[in-house]
């Protein structure tokens, strides 16, 4: 068996496909790294999947292709595919547009066996809180400090995200951790509306910081250069 660097990419000849012509695809959403559901894929179904930039799987019941949303108009946009180091397996990291499952649930992972489940089922991130705050916005409920905010509008917004700010400074200048993170958490929180409020999503600003990234490290490889002399 050839062995594969971490990494290193694969091309659709490299799978392997079982006895059935079928591989494991297990989906992901890219956001919150919650596993959605785990389907099968054949070459015919990778391959369409690959050129729509959509989920494409074989239905083991229907015996046929099933691209995912075509009924339900929850499709499932690719972000990337990872095979695993035997390349029998797939993960499928995807962008989705609705529930994952047929009974209308964020994913088909709902039913602990064993161990204390997730409260609410998915991990926290970034991302489902910012999806937290927009349900808030467009829900806008009754006693919701979220709804107040928005209610009031960017002035009011701003002036928390002023006033936040301040009181990181004073947690950091007294040298105190704890009140430290929790004025941060604050902060992160009141910055998070004011993005919501301004249509800015959490994405917008880690593709900004991974370009600063690649700037930096070009910036650094630069200076490297000059102080060796290369060219």
């Amino acid at each position: 068996m050839d062995i594969m660097e971490p990494n290193e990419t694969v091309k659709t000849e490299d799978i392997k496909f079982d006895e059935n012509g079928l591989i494991p695809a297990i989906v992901q959403d890219v956001r919150t790294k919650r596993v959605l559901t785990l389907a099968y894929m054949n070459r015919e179904s990778l391959e369409k999947t690959l050129e729509t930039g959509e989920t494409v799987f074989w239905s083991r019941s229907r015996q046929e292709l099933w691209h995912k949303g075509d009924t339900s108009g929850n499709y499932q946009h690719v972000v990337s595919i990872i095979a695993d180091c035997d390349r029998d397996a797939l993960t499928v990291l995807v962008d989705p547009d609705g529930p994952a499952c047929h009974l209308g649930t964020e994913s088909c992972f709902e039913y602990p066996l064993a161990g204390a489940p997730d409260s609410g089922g998915a991990a926290f991130s970034l991302e489902t809180l910012y999806e937290l705050l927009e349900g808030r916005k467009r829900e806008m409920p009754e006693g919701s400090y979220t709804s107040y905010l928005f209610d009031k509008g960017i002035d009011k917004i701003l002036k928390k995200v002023g006033e936040e700010s301040t009181e990181v400074i004073i947690a950091a200048k007294d040298d105190d951790k704890g009140e430290s993170i929790y004025e941060i958490a604050d902060l992160a929180y009141h910055v998070l509306v004011m993005m919501v409020e301004l249509g800015i999503r959490v994405e917008d600003v880690r593709s900004e910081l991974a370009r600063r990234h690649i700037i930096d490290h070009k910036v650094k490889q630069e200076y490297q250069t000059v102080d060796t002399g290369e060219k």
